[in-house]
């Protein structure tokens, strides 16, 4: 049987450093069903105390970013009282830094989140995202720091917003085979990158997102959504991108086996490799 635990995270801020650390960890254990209990924006004892009834309830091990050294304090005296297991996963590399660097913490909670030129950059290019999605408005992607294309449902417009989250404005332009894609394409200076699939892939995408869209037992063009989902049209239409990338020089991702993060961290390294 699957072994089932509930794993509590509590911080300071609002817990994505956390939280990822330990989803990157929980991957590595695929016998085990992991429940996750976010406690975040904990930064006063009453609010820790909450959170420790909580833990009493449903009982579990617990992962912490607190930085408040009485906070730190509390919750360790809580967990030893419970007899649940505590890992506060910034203090070796708190320690670690201070080593290195000979300066001690601040300890300043949510110390990442600073309203800095970084910030406003990842908003301009959330806004730029926005405008530039699907190939609204072709006229500025000069201004784009990268232009993603491909066929309907590879996954450009998530993965612009990945990189837009990382302050990348990023543009993308769908290529329907048939139709030219636009001028501006070709005539940029900016870097262009293909994203493409495996064709039964892209399929199963295109009957999810269509049995979104309309009844499942009503078509608005039988036409056209046979060839959207037809396999032999798919092949075509995929061949028939890669065949213009090449043209072009521009090169290729495959996003088949890659979730969104993966195929944005491709892109940097294409981006950075120049």
């Amino acid at each position: 049987m699957q072994k089932k635990i509930t794993l509590h995270l509590v911080s300071e801020a609002t817990g994505q450093t956390l939280d990822s650390v330990a989803r990157a960890c929980i991957a590595q254990f695929p016998n085990t069903e992991v429940h996750l209990r976010h406690w975040n924006l904990i930064r006063t004892q009453l609010q820790l105390r909450r959170v420790l009834r909580h833990i009493a309830l449903d009982r579990g091990p617990v992962m912490s970013s607190l930085t408040d050294p009485t906070l730190q304090a509390d919750m360790e005296a809580g967990c030893a009282s419970l007899q649940v297991r505590l890992l506060d996963v910034l203090d070796n590399a708190l320690h670690f830094l201070t080593e290195e660097t000979g300066e001690e913490a601040t300890l300043h909670p949510g110390g990442q989140y600073i309203m800095d030129e970084n910030y406003y950059q990842r908003i301009e290019a959330m806004h730029y995202v926005l405008a530039h999605d699907d190939g609204q408005e072709t006229k500025g992607l000069n201004e784009a720091d990268v232009i993603l294309i491909g066929v309907s449902r590879v996954s450009k417009t998530p993965t612009c917003f990945y990189l837009a989250n990382r302050g990348l404005k990023a543009a993308n332009v769908p290529l329907v085979m048939g139709i030219e894609p636009p001028q501006d394409l070709f005539t940029t200076d900016k870097p262009v990158i293909g994203l493409t699939i495996d064709p039964e892939r892209l399929i199963e995408i295109r009957r999810n997102r269509l049995s979104q869209m309309v009844p499942s037992k009503a078509k608005i063009d039988p036409v056209a959504d046979y060839a959207y989902i037809d396999l032999e049209k798919v092949q075509e239409e995929l061949h028939w991108a890669r065949r213009l990338c090449r043209r072009h020089n521009w090169p290729v991702i495959d996003v088949t086996r890659r979730s969104i993060e993966e195929t944005s961290a491709a892109i940097l390294d294409l981006i950075s490799a120049g």
